[in-house]
């Protein structure tokens, strides 16, 4: 079936296309679609330039960049990197490594604990009716708004309870019982997951486990993506309650190990310095931090953009 001229769609160029069409701006599209240009590559100028000065700053001398006489931007040698990662590595005998490997402990033992627990917890909120539901429900939502600096104290003291403090694990229980994960789950199931095919399987003799395992479990892929990657996120870039629960060096994250490193390095000259620490070996430590999650979330960006719309819109 052909289409008349008559149905064809309006013929719209590149930025209109992208940009969007709006009839009231017709005696105005192109100045309309280089406003709208302009505007997102200054954004884009605004938040890729700090990256792009990390990117090149290990590749420069750091007397080079205290010249004034030289651009911001100026490339050097890319075997600095090698010199400028050298000088990270031997630093307080291999620390870097340490605060690494406790990076990626701390970060992965998060994500399972919070996904454990709060997909589980989200959908029992979600689908069942059960005495003390609306109490747990306000409290998840009345935690959640509570500033984080307000939780640091009574979260020492708990910690100081157990006896946990020094200890990894006064990090790690922290950031993985988070009451976001919880209400996440519990808005994703309580719009998503159809009541008809609980039903179904209540009628196949289904128990609450098994409809959890063989159909929430299923359904929920995309949150539990979502919340994997948010949780990720927060973990790996924790630097405030390491700050308070962690004292030894040994037990440091790499936020809380790199802002050390940068603290033992400030203010003395460089001649009664054990190691060159300057800003090329700086900028490479902060390079360092930010590279797993940008690789993660280039995989994961499908799911975490469909999670964050889950409930949006209700079929």
């Amino acid at each position: 079936m052909q289409t008349s001229k008559s149905q064809q769609l309006p013929k719209v160029g590149p930025f209109r296309y992208i940009f969007g069409h709006n009839p009231r701006w017709n005696g105005l599209s192109g100045v309309e679609s280089v406003l709208r240009l302009f505007i997102l590559l200054l954004f884009a100028a605004f938040f890729v330039m700090p990256l792009v000065w990390l990117l090149i700053a290990p590749t420069r001398l750091w007397r080079d960049m205290y010249d004034l006489t030289k651009s911001p931007l100026e490339i050097g040698s890319f075997a600095n990197y090698i010199v400028a990662w050298n000088n990270i590595a031997e630093f307080g005998k291999g620390l870097m490594v340490t605060w690494t490997v406790n990076s990626i402990w701390y970060t992965l033992t998060c994500v399972f604990l919070s996904v454990a627990v709060s997909i589980p917890t989200g959908y029992v909120l979600a689908t069942m009716k059960f005495k003390g539901r609306k109490l747990v429900m306000w409290l998840t939502l009345i935690t959640m708004i509570l500033p984080g600096s307000a939780m640091v104290l009574p979260l020492f003291l708990e910690m100081n309870l157990l006896r946990l403090i020094n200890n990894p694990w006064s990090v790690i229980l922290p950031s993985a019982f988070a009451p976001f994960g919880v209400y996440l789950s519990y808005v994703y199931y309580s719009v998503s997951i159809p009541r008809d095919l609980l039903a179904a399987g209540k009628v196949d003799g289904c128990s609450e486990w098994q409809l959890f395992w063989h159909v929430g479990l299923p359904l929920g892929r995309t949150i539990i993506a979502t919340l994997a990657f948010l949780t990720f996120n927060g973990a790996w870039n924790n630097y405030f309650l390491p700050f308070v629960m962690l004292n030894h060096k040994e037990t440091y994250n790499l936020p809380l190990g790199i802002a050390s490193l940068m603290n033992a390095t400030a203010g003395s000259p460089t001649f009664l310095r054990e190691l060159p620490i300057n800003e090329p070996e700086k900028a490479l430590g902060g390079l360092f931090m930010i590279i797993p999650v940008m690789v993660i979330f280039l995989f994961a960006q499908k799911y975490v953009v469909q999670g964050l719309a889950a409930g949006a819109v209700k079929e």
